[in-house]
């Protein structure tokens, strides 16, 4: 059964039983009927809907992030942000919404032609622990928007959550049906994919359960979008500001306790200040505050689970064996909870567990490289193809190197992160398909061409 276990003291919260096999399929049932009446919703009625929503999101703020940080650990001031990001998508969408699905005019032969949006259906999301609010509503509100139903799994260690989304859809006045979220064990997945009731699905996940998915959709000809795992690359220039690149960096790597798929990962370094970038970058790390992610001055908490943490000590231990410099952290604290200090690795080789592999937790991995060109060649150096960030003065140089990057997304002198206004998502085993932005908004819709010839002949 789901358990919720508080990652800061290791102690069970709560327990809760799956949905029932009848529960389900009222609920897929349900999900059917509500659609098929939303559909007909014009858009700025679906649009009030969003609105609702994030009003609840807002008046519960407090309450909401408090639950996010005990289920997952992430500290609180994080949480916050997390449920503020998550009104501001709905309210993004929901101004937007109808300029995005707008029939679109297109010349041909006919008297008039174009290209109409309409959605698809129940969308399945399935999805992670790491951001359980700011995941699922930026799938949900452009779902919504457009038309659809949605039915969440959420990750059986964050249930206190997935429960919580029904109840503030609900009290936004989500119409009987249109929003489940189910509690299902990892067998029951595949029969929910399979389900003709089931229209598409999205998940959001490792590269290892991606591949799963996909077959599984693929199997059943479902459109699918599936955001998976990341390595980026953080990669510094010698004319870099080194302060502000430093000062970054360390956001960027520790953020949510590290365990982002959208963390910068693997920190590129010109040789030439690659001894003052580090010294800086250290004295960041040295800062942040760690402990009960409940406090207001905690930057890093606990991960999530320990099973997620003997993993990154094992690549730590790993790439330290195989010759990296261990500059701070990389030692398992004594005391309760799944803690794991800051830990930067230096003189990192490219084959090394830490450059190779995926390090889902609060672990950098610095390589120093030649120049520009070898940075490149060392970004690209990775199965995974999510986002990577870019620093140099050289704006125009910043542009040049951005196209010969493999990612999604590349951040110039920034730190990668997604935003409503922009699609998110990437290439490779990182994953296929976008959210956010109007790509976002019509990935769940049936791109429907409209031919009308005269009607007088």
């Amino acid at each position: 059964m789901p358990t919720s276990t508080n990652p800061h003291t290791g102690t069970e919260l709560a327990t809760h039983d799956f949905h029932s096999p009848a529960q389900v399929e009222a609920a897929l049932d349900a999900a059917v009927e509500a659609q098929r009446r939303w559909r007909t919703v014009p858009v700025p009625q679906r649009a009030e809907l969003l609105v609702s929503v994030a009003r609840v999101l807002r008046e519960g703020r407090e309450h909401y992030a408090r639950t996010i940080t005990l289920e997952m650990g992430k500290p609180v001031t994080e949480a916050r942000a997390e449920v503020d990001k998550s009104a501001r998508t709905l309210e993004f969408y929901a101004d937007n919404a109808e300029r995005f699905l707008a029939f679109e005019e297109i010349a041909s032969d006919a008297e008039h032609s174009g290209v109409r949006f309409d959605p698809l259906g129940v969308v399945l999301a399935i999805m992670p622990w790491n951001y359980p609010f700011w995941q699922f509503f930026r799938f949900a509100a452009p779902a919504l928007a457009a038309g659809n139903a949605a039915v969440l799994k959420h990750a059986n260690n964050v249930p206190g959550c997935a429960l919580m989304l029904q109840e503030i859809m609900d009290r936004a006045g989500t119409p009987r049906g249109l929003f489940s979220s189910l509690l299902v064990d990892t067998p029951a997945v595949a029969p929910l994919i399979a389900d003709d009731r089931i229209a598409a699905v999205t998940f959001t996940g490792s590269t290892q359960v991606g591949a799963i998915i996909a077959s599984q959709a693929g199997a059943a000809l479902k459109k699918q979008v599936l955001e998976l795992g990341g390595s980026d690359p953080f990669i510094v220039l010698a004319d870099a500001d080194l302060e502000a690149a430093a000062a970054t960096a360390a956001r960027s790597r520790f953020n949510t306790v590290g365990q982002s798929c959208v963390n910068a990962k693997r920190f590129l370094v010109v040789e030439s200040v690659a001894d003052r970038f580090v010294e800086l970058f250290v004295e960041e790390v040295r800062a942040l505050v760690c402990g009960d992610p409940l406090e207001e001055a905690t930057q890093i908490g606990p991960m999530a689970r320990a099973n997620l943490r003997d993993t990154l000590h094992d690549q730590v231990r790993r790439t330290v064996e195989a010759g990296a410099k261990l500059l701070v952290g990389g030692e398992v604290p004594a005391g309760p909870g799944f803690h794991y200090p800051p830990t930067v690795l230096d003189h990192v080789s490219t084959d090394t567990a830490a450059f190779t592999e995926e390090t889902f937790g609060p672990v950098a991995a610095v390589t120093r490289v030649a120049d520009a060109g070898e940075a490149v060649r060392l970004a690209n150096a990775s199965e995974y193809g999510l986002g990577a960030a870019i620093w140099t003065r050289d704006s125009a140089l910043g542009r040049e190197l951005a196209a010969g990057i493999e990612a999604g997304a590349v951040f110039v002198n920034g730190q990668v992160a997604s935003d409503p206004r922009l699609p998110f998502g990437g290439i490779k085993k990182s994953g296929y398909g976008r959210e956010l932005s109007v790509y976002g908004i019509r990935e769940f819709v049936n791109v429907k061409t409209l031919w009308i010839g005269s009607a007088h002949q």
